[in-house]
């Protein structure tokens, strides 16, 4: 399985940690625009450290970490100098009338309270890169304001509104108690992240940290080549969304078909015998079965490239994805004309997908049951070479299709083993648009 570069790696673990909602930046946006995460970073933990004071928001919670001011937080930690050159708001030039987006049906104004200019901006683009909404201390970014004739809206959705009415691309809420960076591209969803100033106070909260400064400080803005800068980080993140969508369109389709194919070959050695209930019965469940082997491919995927499953060595080496990889590559190299005529993959793979399903136990081997729709053997009882309808009988011996080694080994050429920057598990999971298989 390809492995992470360690840039790559070290922002998939930040944006792990924080969980973005929708696209904001993407990592190989961030390694091609040599935005290297520093894990050492103790400066600005420090930083921030200082920043920070205490106060009691809920008395069920007791006192709480937060930011009393905005623009000190934005001069200490982030290195912002309010410079009328780079600035508006605050101590630095005045905010214009340009960024105010008046509501006059409903009685209200919309305007930030900081703006960062979009130095050497292009003739058609907004000369602006990033507004600033400073809030109530602790107050909800989702929660709706209502009243008497204005505008019914959460502080997120106002700002979101703002951004596109002015073309700004980017927005930072900013309550006391955590940031939040809103991208908001014309024509295109939103997308945010959340940067909780007491998750970043914590020592594992370190990248957090660091990526928020990394993303955010004066140079990042203002100083560094075009490409480099905030702006153009969202803008290539999109792009790059978008080619790897494509791709990954034109990947589920041929692992589509590659399991089509095996499974019709299959089933001509079972002399019809394999699909012919379900082709009677239910000819769809057949595409709904093959998508959902894909589905739990990548489920295994993600969870084996993060350590999530068990590191006993029978699991390694007779389990995982990544042994029958390794065996299906080294097979296909030595036995180039013969993977058509040879058997096994499969019959792991329905092994692999039962232990998932009903969770095993061993000397060191503890895998618990994860049960649910995704790894049932009996919703689609044809992948395991049982007839429909039937049930699962974990001490009966299962006979799996016949499925070619040389139709799993085409399926992982043609599906996660593609050239790119990212993993395969990232380009899959990057992926929003799958089919959906619910019935």
């Amino acid at each position: 399985m390809a492995k992470l570069d360690t840039g790559t790696r070290a922002h998939l673990e930040w944006l792990g940690f924080v969980k973005p909602t929708g696209l904001v930046v993407s990592p190989p946006a961030l390694n091609n625009a040599g935005a290297v995460l520093e894990r050492s970073d103790r400066e600005g933990q420090r930083l921030l450290g200082e920043a920070v004071s205490e106060r009691v928001f809920e008395a069920a919670e007791g006192p709480r970490p937060w930011l009393p001011d905005f623009e000190s937080f934005a001069r200490s930690v982030l290195g912002w100098s309010f410079s009328s050159a780079g600035y508006a708001g605050g101590s630095g030039a005045p905010l214009s009338d340009e960024l105010a987006l008046h509501l006059p049906d409903y009685g209200e104004t919309l305007k930030p309270d900081f703006a960062v200019r979009e130095l050497d901006s292009d003739h058609d683009a907004s000369p602006w890169q990033l507004l600033v909404s400073s809030l109530e201390p602790g107050q909800d970014f989702e929660r709706v304001a209502a009243g008497r004739g204005k505008l019914e809206a959460s502080p997120h959705s106002r700002l979101e509104r703002l951004l596109r009415a002015k073309g700004v691309p980017a927005g930072l809420l900013f309550n006391g108690r955590a940031l939040r960076l809103v991208s908001a591209p014309h024509g295109e969803s939103s997308g945010w992240i959340d940067f909780t100033v007491a998750d970043m106070l914590l020592m594992a909260g370190r990248p957090i940290c660091t990526a928020l400064r990394l993303l955010l400080n004066e140079r990042r803005l203002l100083s560094l080549p075009k490409q480099q800068r905030l702006t153009a980080l969202l803008t290539e993140s999109r792009k790059y969304q978008n080619e790897v969508s494509e791709k990954l369109a034109e990947q589920v389709l041929h692992a589509l078909y590659e399991l089509l194919r095996g499974f019709q070959a299959a089933h001509d050695l079972s002399k019809g015998d394999l699909l012919n209930d379900h082709l009677r019965q239910d000819p769809g469940g057949i595409y709904r079965g093959l998508l959902t082997v894909v589905l739990r491919l990548v489920f295994l995927l993600y969870a084996e490239e993060r350590d999530l499953l068990s590191e006993d060595d029978t699991f390694v080496n007779h389990y995982s994805l990544a042994g029958l990889y390794d065996r299906l590559r080294a097979d296909a190299t030595l036995h180039p004309d013969t993977m058509d005529q040879r058997y096994g993959a499969w019959a792991q793979l329905v092994a692999l997908f039962r232990v998932i399903h009903h969770g095993a136990k061993g000397a060191n081997l503890r895998l618990p049951p994860r049960h649910g729709v995704l790894f049932n053997p009996d919703r689609y009882p044809f992948l395991e070479g049982r007839p429909l309808p039937s049930v699962a009988q974990n001490h009966l011996r299962v006979e799996a299709p016949l499925v070619s080694d040389g139709t799993s080994s085409a399926r992982w050429r043609n599906s996660w083993c593609s050239t790119g920057t990212a993993s395969p598990t990232a380009r899959w999971t990057s992926n929003r648009s799958a089919p959906c298989t619910r019935r």
